[in-house]
């Protein structure tokens, strides 16, 4: 578990929404570690239960679990929550999957990407009110990857972000609050270029290779990160943490092929784009909370 050690940002507050249960543990974990560590609280949204998501690690691959797979995903979520140190609500959603064919069959009725943007955004604007964020995240607007899933969530999250400061809207869902910045994480070419390069130098097979050689560098779209929180330290809770959606993620995978050691030499930090904020911004930054204090 993350163990707070100074606590700096005490009154601080930070909001993850995601789309499924082990998206807060793959992207952003380290910084959220060490945001805890600092005082910072810190809130999962998790859009849906991860029901329709494949089992991705072989070891775990059985019929009994597939069987209660909800049951199972949330008991992952739990541990993982743990080993952060952060607390989670979920927005009760129903996992749109992952389609696949050409064409691509239609989303399942009733799943999270098929509801409309109004009615998906309410619990979590209700939510935003409750817990008053600082500072939100989510996706860009590509949902990080094509999933149905985590482009309806940089949709609802966008919305929320928008309407939860408005006592205009969503009247029934408490007290009005704004949160003062949103960012989207990003994971960029240049570094899995930079790690894929840094483990042929040290004379290792490098995960990233097949990856790097079908991937369109976007120079535009990597000017767009605007901040780098260094978060080294809190790789090692990163990956406990993963390891907690022990579904999902498989400890031999290329999840875990680069030595920590490399990773914290050569990138060692959690990119976002800062794409609203309400206070004064001076970019680039290292940090989600620059320009906002504690009793904002």
């Amino acid at each position: 578990m993350a163990q707070p050690t100074e606590q700096p940002r005490k009154g601080l507050r930070l909001m993850h929404v995601h789309a499924h249960p082990d998206d807060e543990s793959s992207k952003g974990a380290a910084s959220t570690a060490r945001y805890v560590s600092e005082g910072v609280d810190v809130h999962v949204a998790t859009c849906t239960g991860g029901e329709r998501g494949s089992i991705l690690n072989p070891k775990m691959d059985r019929p009994d679990i597939l069987a209660k797979i909800t049951e199972v995903r949330r008991r992952e979520m739990e541990c993982a929550r743990d080993i952060l140190g952060v607390t989670q609500d979920w927005l009760g959603f129903v996992d749109s999957g992952w389609p696949e064919g050409d064409p691509k069959p239609p989303l399942p009725e009733g799943c999270f990407a098929l509801v409309p943007v109004e009615e998906a955004a309410e619990p979590l604007v209700r939510l935003i009110r409750s817990f008053r964020p600082h500072v939100v995240t989510t996706y860009d607007e590509r949902g990080g990857y094509p999933h149905p899933d985590h482009i309806m969530c940089h949709n609802v999250a966008v919305h929320a972000f928008e309407a939860a400061g408005d006592p205009e809207r969503y009247p029934d869902a408490g007290e009005p609050w704004q949160p003062l910045k949103l960012y989207y994480h990003h994971s960029s070419f240049a570094r899995f270029e930079a790690l894929h390069n840094a483990m042929l130098e040290h004379g290792l097979d490098s995960p990233y290779a097949e990856r790097l050689a079908h991937w369109k560098r976007e120079p535009e779209w990597e000017k767009r990160l605007t901040t780098r929180v260094p978060c080294g330290d809190w790789f090692g809770v990163r990956d406990q943490a993963l390891l907690a959606h022990a579904t999902q993620i498989d400890p031999d995978s290329f999840w875990f092929a680069i030595p920590r050691e490399i990773q914290q030499e050569v990138w060692p930090t959690e990119d976002f784009e800062l794409v609203v904020s309400h206070v004064a911004s001076q970019l680039p930054e290292d940090d989600l909370f620059a320009g906002i204090v504690a009793d904002a």
